[in-house]
């Protein structure tokens, strides 16, 4: 605990030789829960630039066919008869 409070520069407040358990890790919880916060932020701004990018490229899919669709000839049966007829 003391190597983690040095590594943190933490500093024992006024009138207290040593920094206490209860003071470092009510500074660490903030700054976790801070943290965890804007995480879930970050990560929803990160979905929400690839669900775009996702969106964007089926557009730009859809207007491009790989394949060609040609005409129907009249050439079956139904349209010998309506010839007839």
């Amino acid at each position: 605990f003391l190597e983690t409070t040095a590594y943190f520069c933490m500093k024992p407040k006024m009138g207290e030789k040593e920094v206490s358990p209860h003071s470092f890790f009510s500074i660490w919880h903030e700054f976790s829960s801070d943290f965890k916060d804007f995480w879930k932020k970050e990560n929803k701004l990160i979905l929400q630039e690839r669900v775009k990018e996702a969106e964007e490229v089926c557009r730009q899919k859809k207007g491009k066919s790989l394949y060609n669709i040609r005409p129907k000839h009249d050439s079956g049966i139904v349209s010998k008869i309506v010839a007839i007829l």
